[in-house]
């Protein structure tokens, strides 16, 4: 299987589930309507697990943060990085267009504009740019310093590999998401923020592309500096 489409399918999956959960807390009329933020962060743990698990075959990042961290320490080569790229910013746009898609009839009797667009990608409670993207840095950060020391841990587990990575997200999202959704990942927000800026969204208000910046830049500086902490003292 290339990396382009384990990366799009396991990217898929993790959209799919993670905006799938959003959908049924906050969206009207769900059989999880006001299921509250701890449903949310187990439905994107499960959401981690099950894309890790699919894109195995391409070592599982489905993450632009992490693939430009290995990269960075010499892991995969940097030609591979577009490839990996494409395959995780379109499959999360696609995931999140079949969310859409099974939630459509909630979309259409929902009036909350903001509700209906954080379906699709993050914002932050409090609107304090600078601080926003010091959060997405410190929780990106948690990730990928997960990611780096976990093997030692990992390689007895079969198939449940994928499970420390998603119970790490889980620990992210519960501690560290409420400033701005812990999006973690360049492509979870910018794949899904396309597909509802594309999207014949009933009553649907803008995409908040002067936000959008943040969740790409914020994970990309924060799995840097784990690189940089790995690298002196490993």
């Amino acid at each position: 299987m290339s990396i382009f489409l384990s990366e799009f399918l396991g990217s898929f999956f993790l959209i799919l589930l993670g905006s799938g959960v959003v959908a049924n807390v906050v969206l009207e009329k769900t059989k999880g309507q006001n299921a509250g933020f701890l449903a949310i962060a187990f439905g994107w743990a499960v959401a981690v697990f099950v894309g890790i698990y699919v894109s195995s075959p391409s070592g599982s990042h489905i993450n632009p943060a992490v693939s430009i961290a290995l990269a960075a320490l010499g892991k995969i080569p940097v030609n591979v990085l577009p490839e990996y790229f494409s395959g995780q910013i379109l499959g999360c746009l696609v995931g999140s267009s079949a969310a859409w898609l099974a939630y459509k009839p909630h979309f259409d009797v929902t009036d909350n504009a903001d509700l209906k667009l954080a379906v699709f990608c993050t914002a932050p409670a409090i609107r304090q740019k600078f601080y926003n993207l010091i959060t997405e840095a410190i929780g990106t950060f948690a990730l990928m310093a997960g990611i780096l020391f976990l093997p030692n841990t990992t390689t007895d587990l079969g198939h449940l590999n994928p499970m420390p990575v998603a119970l790490l997200v889980l620990g992210i999202g519960l501690s560290l998401g409420g400033p701005t959704g812990y999006a973690i990942n360049p492509a979870r927000d910018l794949g899904p923020r396309i597909a509802h800026f594309l999207l014949p969204i009933k009553g649907k208000r803008d995409s908040d592309w002067s936000y959008g910046w943040v969740p790409v830049v914020g994970p990309i500086i924060g799995s840097l500096t784990a690189v940089f902490v790995y690298w002196i003292t490993i």
